[in-house]
């Protein structure tokens, strides 16, 4: 809502001629004064408790708590932000919500260790908005050069596009993701727009995703030729694992097959589809959908 000052310069000085000004249906200066030191002590609690966290983090990293392990925990990310939706009440949209914290996590990633994203430049922006405005973004030619630097060791992660059914098949990057050393461990936006169904970028990793209640596990799968999309889905079927999604390249022997839950490299149920050369590419927690 626009400021009844800054709309009208005449309110900040009663003595001005404009009779209006008096006028208390317009406006009343003791209930503005009294909202505004409200806006005051909110913003320097809100300060408070950011400072806070900043240090906190600042004080994991200096004692080496998360040594040996990746301060990029996608999992516990979340978990934050499905625990913050359920409790928000209020006009605030929950893509506000999501805005700030993704920045304050993203504040925090920083803290805690030498962060950087390798993107391309069609997922830039789903980047910016999840590792935040600040995140050093190095942007690549394609995902083999993107890849390349996250194996290097350049940037911890890598933001590539969602695989999407009856692409080219070299666009199909995942069809050779360096598996288990590299695994999809995230999915881009977190918070689905109005009328969204699938993400629009996966994140890429030197670890494994964590589990969280609500995930989507990712098996690559080499099709013999012939091999009907029905035929796929039922060998998953029979094989215990549910299958939420099947993504078909135009072209090649590669399936991509998105199921319910993360799934281990040793999940004994990957056995059934042997004859299907199953490689688990990572998985992530189900992005949050906006209800329209």
């Amino acid at each position: 809502m626009p400021d009844p000052v800054l709309a009208n310069p005449g309110l900040a000085n009663p003595g001005l001629a404009d009779p209006a000004l008096a006028d208390p249906s317009v406006v009343q200066p003791s209930a503005l004064a009294a909202a505004r030191a409200e806006f005051d002590a909110i913003d320097d609690a809100l300060h408070d408790l950011l400072m806070r966290r900043a240090a906190l983090s600042a004080q994991l990293s200096a004692q080496g708590m998360k040594a040996g392990g990746a301060s990029f925990r996608p999992g516990r990310e979340a978990l934050i932000l499905r625990r913050l939706f359920a409790r928000h009440r209020g006009p605030m949209p929950r893509e506000t919500v999501a805005r700030l914290w993704r920045e304050v996590i993203a504040s925090s990633l920083r803290l805690q260790s030498d962060f950087s994203v390798a993107a391309l430049a069609e997922t830039q922006a789903a980047a910016r908005g999840h590792f935040g405005l600040d995140t050093p973004l190095r942007c690549h030619a394609g995902p083999a050069p993107a890849l390349a630097a996250l194996s290097a060791g350049e940037s911890p992660v890598a933001v590539l596009p969602a695989p999407v059914d009856g692409e080219p098949a070299k666009a199909a990057w995942w069809v050779g993701l360096d598996a288990p050393r590299l695994q999809v461990v995230a999915a881009l936006p977190f918070l689905l727009g109005p009328g969204q169904a699938l993400p629009g970028a996966l994140v890429v990793a030197r670890f494994a995703a964590d589990a969280t209640p609500r995930d989507r596990g990712l098996i690559r799968l080499e099709r013999a030729s012939g091999s009907s999309r029905d035929a796929l889905m039922a060998a998953l079927d029979a094989a215990g694992l549910t299958p939420r999604r099947l993504i078909l390249p135009a072209g090649g022997p590669h399936a991509l097959a998105e199921v319910e839950g993360l799934v281990g490299a040793e999940d004994p149920r990957l056995a059934a589809l042997a004859p299907l050369g199953p490689t688990v590419i990572g998985g992530y927690a189900e992005p949050e959908p906006e209800p329209a």
